[in-house]
C-alpha cells in the first residue's frame, strides 16, 4: 500500500465501534466510522478503504448488500463481515459473496487485532505484486513505461485516486498528462462515472465559461437552447482541466468559488447546481512561476496543487522510449497493414540516444511516418536511416514545417521569396494542420507549439476575415 491504510468500520453499535477504536488505534491507520449502510456508501463513494469491517445486521439496510456492491465495483478492498452468534450460514453466504473473513459475536480483542492485520498483509501483498507485474509489463492503467521516474507517478496516482483530492500534474507537452489524468480517474471510487476533460487553451475565451458552466437559452447571441457544460457533464466523476494555467483570470475567480461552495449557475441561469467532481489539472508550465507574474491567481493555486505529479520527460526514463518505440510500431504496423516487428540495432541505439524534445508525442510522429514511408525491411525490421531526424547533435527539428514554408519557391527570387513574418506563420500552420489532415493537436506538435497557439491565430484569422468582409 502506498499510504496509511484506511480502515472503513461499519457498525451502529456504539459500545462496539468504541470496541474497534481502542483495539485498532494500535495499528498505523486511518479509521472512517459509519453507523449506518447509507453512510458506508457514501464513504465508498468517495474513497477505497484497504479493509472494510462490515456488520450484517444494520438500521437501514442488510450488510451483504453493501458487500455485493462493493463486489460488484471491482473494489479492492478486503471485507471483513461481522455476524450474530448461531449465524453461520450468513458467514458462508459472505464468503460465497467474497467476503476475505468473518469473525462471530462476541468475539475476543486478539481475534478481531489478528482478522484485521492478516487483511492488511493481504491488500500489501496484493499491491506488491501489482507493483512487480507493473516492472515486468511496464504498464499501468494505459501508461507505458518501467523506469523509476515512471514508478513515482504511478505511486502517485495510486496514492491519490482513492481520495476525492485534487492532482495538479505538471510537465512538457507531450509526456502524457491526460492518460495520467484517465489512469487516477480508472482507479478511483469515480471510475463509474464520466470523464470530462476540457482544454482551458483550446477554447476562445468568451466561450470557456459556457464550455465550463453550461448555459440556458438566451443567455447570450446564439444560445438558442439550454446546455449543460462540462462540470454537468462531468457529475458522478472527474472533471480533467488540462492546461489550467491558460485559463482567464476572471475565470479563474469563479471556478475558486465553484470549489469552495461546491455549487454553481450556469450562464444566464439563476437557479445553483451541485457540482459533485472530481478535479484533476494539468499544465505544461511552471504553475507558481505563474502565479508569481499574476497569470494565475494564488488562491486558487493552493486549492488546485494538492497533490502535485510531475510527469518526467522521455529523456529521463532510460529504456521506456524502447517500451513505447516497440508499442507504436505495433500499433501503427497493424493499422498500416505493414510487416515491422521489431528494430535493428542501429535504431535501437538512434532512439536510445535521441533527446526527444516533443517527448512521446515526437516518438509517435516519427515511427507513424517510418512506418507509412517504408515497406517492411529485411526481418520486418525498422533500420536507423528510416528513423528520419535523430541526430543528438542537430537541432531537434531541422526540416520543421516552419522551416519549409520560408524556403524559396521555384522561379522566386531572393527577394520575391521573403515574406512578412505573419504570412509566413499563417502558411506554416496551414500547411501543417494539411498534412495532418485537420488535426490540430498532431499540428502543433510538429510545430513546436501548444495546439491553444492554433487556435488562437485561427479565431483572430476568422475575425480579420469577417471584419474585412464587412
Amino acid at each position: 500500500m502506498t499510504t496509511r491504510p484506511r480502515l472503513l468500520l461499519v457498525e451502529d453499535t456504539p459500545s462496539i465501534m468504541r470496541l474497534y477504536h481502542e483495539v485498532l488505534k494500535k495499528l498505523d491507520v486511518d479509521l472512517l466510522d459509519a453507523e449506518t449502510g447509507g453512510r458506508a456508501l457514501e464513504i465508498l463513494s468517495e474513497t477505497i478503504p484497504d479493509v472494510v469491517l462490515l456488520d450484517v445486521e444494520l438500521p437501514d439496510t442488510n450488510g451483504l448488500d453493501i458487500l455485493r456492491r462493493i463486489r460488484a465495483r471491482n473494489l479492492p478492498s478486503a471485507v471483513i463481515v461481522v455476524t450474530a452468534h448461531g449465524s453461520v450460514k450468513v458467514a458462508v453466504e459472505a464468503m460465497r459473496e467474497g467476503a476475505y473473513d468473518f469473525i462471530i459475536k462476541p468475539f475476543p480483542p486478539d481475534r478481531l487485532m489478528v482478522t484485521v492485520r492478516n487483511a492488511l498483509e493481504r491488500r500489501q501483498l496484493q499491491t506488491l505484486a501489482a507493483a512487480n507485474e507493473v516492472a515486468k509489463e511496464g504498464r499501468f492503467y494505459g501508461l507505458i513505461g518501467a523506469s523509476l521516474p515512471m514508478r513515482a507517478v504511478y505511486h502517485v496516482i495510486e496514492s491519490a485516486a482513492s481520495s476525492r483530492a485534487t492532482v495538479f500534474i505538471t510537465g512538457e507537452s507531450g509526456t502524457g498528462k491526460e492518460l495520467c489524468a484517465q489512469a487516477i480517474h480508472q482507479l478511483s471510487p469515480r471510475r463509474d462515472g464520466p470523464f470530462v476533460a476540457v482544454n482551458c487553451g483550446a477554447i476562445p475565451r468568451e466561450l470557456m465559461e459556457s464550455e465550463m458552466f453550461g448555459h440556458v437559452k438566451g443567455a447570450f447571441t446564439g444560445a438558442i437552447g439550454n446546455r449543460d457544460g462540462a462540470i454537468t457533464q462531468a457529475r458522478g466523476g472527474t472533471l480533467f482541466l488540462d492546461e489550467i494555467c491558460e485559463m482567464d483570470v476572471s475565470l479563474q475567480v469563479k471556478l475558486l468559488r465553484v470549489i469552495q461552495s461546491g455549487e454553481f449557475q450556469k450562464v444566464g441561469g439563476s437557479d445553483a447546481e451541485q457540482a459533485d467532481v472530481r478535479y484533476v489539472c494539468a499544465t505544461n508550465r511552471d504553475p507558481w512561476g505563474e502565479v508569481q507574474t499574476g497569470q494565475f491567481r494564488e488562491d486558487l493555486y493552493y486549492r488546485l496543487h494538492v497533490v502535485p505529479c510531475a510527469m518526467p520527460p522521455l529523456r529521463e526514463r532510460d529504456d521506456d522510449v524502447l517500451l513505447l518505440a516497440r508499442h507504436f510500431l505495433a500499433l501503427y504496423a497493424k493499422e498500416e497493414g505493414k510487416e515491422f516487428a521489431d528494430f535493428d540495432d542501429g535504431a535501437v541505439r538512434a532512439l536510445r540516444r535521441y533527446p526527444w524534445p516533443g517527448n512521446i508525442r515526437e516518438l509517435q510522429n516519427v515511427l507513424r511516418n517510418a512506418v507509412l514511408f517504408n515497406q517492411g525491411g529485411q526481418g520486418g525490421l525498422i533500420t536507423e536511416a528510416m528513423l528520419n531526424r535523430l541526430d543528438p547533435n542537430a537541432a531537434p527539428r531541422p526540416t520543421s514545417i516552419a522551416t519549409l514554408a520560408v524556403a524559396p519557391r521555384p522561379g522566386m527570387t531572393a527577394a520575391s521569396s521573403v515574406k512578412p513574418l505573419w504570412l509566413v506563420e499563417k502558411e506554416a500552420i496551414e500547411e501543417a494542420i494539411a498534412l495532418c489532415n485537420g488535426n490540430i493537436p498532431r499540428a502543433a506538435a510538429l510545430l513546436e507549439v501548444n495546439p491553444s497557439t492554433i487556435y488562437r491565430r485561427k479565431a483572430e484569422w476568422e475575425k480579420e476575415r469577417l471584419l474585412s468582409a464587412g
